[in-house]
């Protein structure tokens, strides 16, 4: 039987992961108090006394904004932790699931990125991100990384539950319409993860093997921050999830109209054709994972 550890078990994704992963193997969850990425080197020691076999790092420093005035404490989580994690993992032949972001790109083009084309990072956390891929592909490690974008849940802090507790609050919102990408809910990473892990460690035990590369993987479609916002509050509103929502119009602004310490890229869009291809994922809609959600809220609610 496998030894899944979860990096980040709190996180968001990391909460998914304890869950879609019991499939596998014994899991194993740790949080700051047993792996602090701030402290890389503090690391090994529990590493090497838990032996995992698969390591899934769900643990991240994901303040996009403060990265700004925080980049090396960016970049020592998100960079110069994930150097030692593949060290630890080449070391006893572990498999190592890393997480990445879509702003490891500039954003431009009004195309899906696939996974070749070149990085270009414009702010802090993306450089940081892009120093976490760079230290795998460098690594004697076997890995994989998996791009995503606008993850949410209905724990933790992100864009589904700020806009429902803001529509509880004012009667008018401003949200940000020229920058577009595919909202992806954190369980449908989860289970996606435990579903390529299984078929890579199958791999591993032929010769057919598996060779490290990085992916992309979202929910399928596009929209835009309003236009996410806007099915999430008429959803919300149908399905009773929010209680009062105040809210009676959503006005969409340009990102120009809402500045931020960090530049955030127009067009988030990953194509997850070669994921969906190389695994037999189909992946859904950005919708559809909306509304299991949303469900989930509502039973939280007890409705």
């Amino acid at each position: 039987m496998s030894k899944i550890l979860i990096v980040g078990r709190n996180g968001q994704v990391g909460w998914e992961l304890l869950r879609s992963c019991q499939v596998l193997g014994e899991v194993i969850g740790a949080g700051h108090a047993v792996l602090e990425l701030s402290e890389p080197e503090s690391m090994r020691e529990p590493l090497r006394e838990m032996r995992p076999d698969v390591i899934v790092n769900a643990a991240a420093y994901t303040a996009v904004d403060r990265a700004e005035r925080e980049e090396a404490l960016a970049t020592k989580v998100n960079g110069e932790a994930v150097k030692v994690l593949a060290e630890e993992a080449a070391r006893t032949g572990a498999l190592l699931v890393h997480y990445s972001t879509d702003y490891v790109f500039d954003g431009e083009g009004d195309t899906p990125s696939v996974e070749s084309r070149a990085p270009a990072p414009i702010n802090a956390y993306g450089r940081s991100k892009l120093a976490g891929e760079r230290a795998l592909e460098e690594s004697a490690a076997t890995w994989i990384c998996l791009r995503t974008s606008w993850v949410y849940a209905a724990r933790g802090r992100n864009f589904l539950l700020t806009m429902l507790r803001l529509a509880s609050e004012r009667e008018h919102l401003r949200v940000v319409s020229d920058q577009v990408g595919a909202p992806t809910s954190a369980r449908m990473v989860a289970d996606a993860t435990s579903k390529i892990i299984s078929q890579i460690q199958a791999r591993r035990r032929t010769d057919a093997g598996f060779t490290p590369r990085v992916y992309h993987l979202t929910a399928r479609g596009a929209t835009s921050w309003h236009g996410f916002a806007s099915v999430i509050l008429e959803r919300a509103r149908e399905l009773g999830v929010a209680g009062d929502i105040k809210v009676r119009d959503i006005e969409p602004i340009g990102s120009a109209d809402y500045p931020t310490p960090a530049a955030r890229p127009r067009n988030s869009r990953l194509d997850c054709s070669a994921i969906e291809r190389d695994f037999g994922l189909i992946l859904p809609d950005w919708q559809a994972s909306l509304e299991l959600v949303l469900g989930e809220l509502r039973w939280a609610r007890g409705e």
